[in-house]
């Protein structure tokens, strides 16, 4: 029992440092910026709930789902930073805002799939983790740590995400702009390390020694 506990301990602390809820939450707010409680709610919701599914897709079949497909990590990894990269500039200069004032669908504009789900949640970083972590501790019991780590890790993700108002109320319209804008250099920065780091495993880039 004592093992069992602290690969739990060490499941839960990686994907919880790889998944961050505490960072998510003002994404969260900046990506949903103008839209109604209710809509948030169905937002929070979708975007965890898709986000679990994936993890539990890449959880059971591993690498194999990848390779299957023809996608290896490093790939997808390059991929998601490219598109996580076309997120940050529409922080950066306000598209979304101005796009959201142009129309009134809020399903036009919906962030749960993306970039919340894929790859805010459910990235590259988190999908290696948890085919990582499954690895470690092979069958049903090490299955039922690991899932039920992430999951108490979703969780997590989903209440920062239902208190976004109180979060937006605390920053004001301006706090939440300039919030905005930082995030959007941020998340610039890691789209881009995103594929730095894909490239890299496929041997490009500065290599040691």
């Amino acid at each position: 029992m004592t093992m069992d506990t602290a690969f739990f301990i060490t499941a839960f602390v990686t994907m919880f440092v790889v998944i961050d809820p505490i960072g998510l939450a003002p994404l969260f707010v900046a990506l949903t910026q103008g839209m109604t409680t209710a809509a948030r709610r169905r937002i929070a919701l979708r975007a965890t709930l898709i986000g679990i599914l994936i993890l539990l897709a890449f959880a059971t079949f591993g690498e194999a789902l990848l390779s299957f497909i023809g996608i290896s990590m490093p790939a997808f990894r390059v991929a998601g930073g490219i598109l996580l990269f076309l997120t940050a500039l529409d922080m950066l200069f306000e598209r979304r805002t101005k796009r959201r004032e142009d129309k009134q669908e809020e399903d036009r504009d919906d962030p749960s799939v993306f970039p919340l789900a894929i790859p805010l949640i459910a990235g590259p970083g988190a999908i290696a983790s948890v085919i990582l972590l499954m690895g470690q501790r092979p069958g049903v019991e090490g299955a039922a740590l690991v899932l039920g780590a992430t999951g108490i890790v979703m969780l997590i993700v989903m209440g920062f995400f239902l208190a976004s108002g109180m979060i937006e109320r605390a920053l004001g319209k301006t706090g939440v702009t300039v919030v905005t804008r930082l995030l959007g250099m941020l998340l610039a920065a890691l789209s881009v390390q995103f594929v730095l780091d894909g490239l890299s495993a496929f041997g490009f880039g500065p290599t040691a020694g």
